[in-house]
């Protein structure tokens, strides 16, 4: 149980009972289920991190301290004590993070005091650089990274993953976090339905529940939903997650759910046996491409209209999906001539 969750007791003047307190129980529960397992994670690796700092300066990080807290920004940006210096982004987070703990704690840290916002900006204005975004994996590549695979169940579920992942413009944490069915296990991200035509897949994601369609491919070969299939039939997986391990010996199907970062290391082994982008190092070649690779290549290689790429990838706005498009016509529109110049 974590800290912030054990914070939501009674009332003082109200006594226990039986029925109170399992609402109490059934309410951190809620608590918990409030932010995503990995956002959890991330804001208690901040408290921790703070708290820690604060301690080595002599202070205490309760109550929020304004100055304290834009001293530690500065700290993230220009580290005194050797560390790495922390990027504009993650600096930001680790800021949400801590206004996130204090609220659990009762606190309100205004991020807008001059302490926070003044040393914020300074920070953003000298270090703030352009988002540096990861290679697109295009349509003759994830065909050669799936051609790299075995036909054993470790090569038919990794194949299913790789396919699923880019005809569904998919993250790596919403590929992992599917079940078979609804409601087949308590942490499921999303379900599959089998159709004639594809499949649907529901899925629990950042902006809320949404269905994304992946249609059957053009041969058995590079469908992602025959290879589903193959996955799901040689397993005789019908209830609980999709994706699990395999035995040592990839004869069996065990009953653990895939960890997300297996698909990010599918990915990068697959790039390099597949001799993508071979003339580079092996060391650049693997920061290039990351689990984003699979949804910037299906924004990149779907030639239809850009507001079905736009819901494929669950995206509020045109804008975020032009992100990942990395060889898109920019200059399609000519708002020089059509202004008559």
């Amino acid at each position: 149980m974590r800290e912030d969750d054990d914070r939501i007791t009674l009332p003082v003047h109200v006594a226990g009972s039986g029925t109170l307190d399992r609402l109490v129980d059934t309410a951190r529960d809620y608590a918990k289920a409030s932010t995503a397992e990995n956002t959890n994670k991330a804001y208690a690796a901040d408290w921790k991190h703070f708290a820690r700092w604060c301690r080595l300066k002599g202070a205490e990080p309760l109550p929020p301290s304004s100055e304290m807290i834009g001293l530690y920004l500065a700290d993230l940006a220009a580290p005194t004590n050797g560390s790495p210096t922390l990027s504009v982004s993650t600096i930001e987070r680790r800021l949400s993070g801590l206004a996130w703990n204090y609220a659990q704690r009762g606190f309100t840290l205004d991020r807008k005091n001059r302490h926070i916002a003044s040393v914020l900006a300074g920070i953003k204005r000298k270090h703030l650089r352009p988002p540096v975004q990861k290679e697109a994996i295009l349509a003759e590549e994830i065909l050669a990274m799936v051609a790299t695979l075995p036909y054993d169940l470790r090569g038919l579920r990794d194949r299913a993953i790789l396919l699923l992942g880019y005809a569904g413009g998919l993250r790596r944490s919403e590929i992992v976090s599917l079940d078979v069915h609804k409601d087949d296990t308590p942490d499921s991200g999303g379900w599959i339905e089998i159709f004639e035509k594809g499949a649907l897949l529901t899925l629990n994601a950042k902006t809320g529940w949404r269905e994304v369609e992946i249609g059957r491919g053009s041969n058995d070969q590079t469908c992602p939903v025959h290879a589903l299939e193959q996955w799901l039939h040689f397993t005789k997986i019908d209830f609980g997650p999709v994706f699990v391990s395999t035995s040592r010996d990839g004869t069996r199907a065990l009953d653990t759910r895939l960890n997300d970062k297996h698909v990010a290391r599918l990915i990068k082994r697959t790039i390099l046996d597949a001799g993508i982008r071979s003339e580079l190092p092996e060391k650049e070649r693997l920061a290039l491409f990351s689990g984003h690779s699979l949804r910037a290549g299906l924004a990149s290689s779907a030639e239809v209209d850009e507001r079905y790429v736009q819901k494929q990838l669950g995206h509020a706005s045109a804008e975020m999906t032009r992100r990942y498009q990395r060889r898109r016509d920019r200059f399609r529109v000519n708002l020089t001539k059509a202004a008559g110049l």
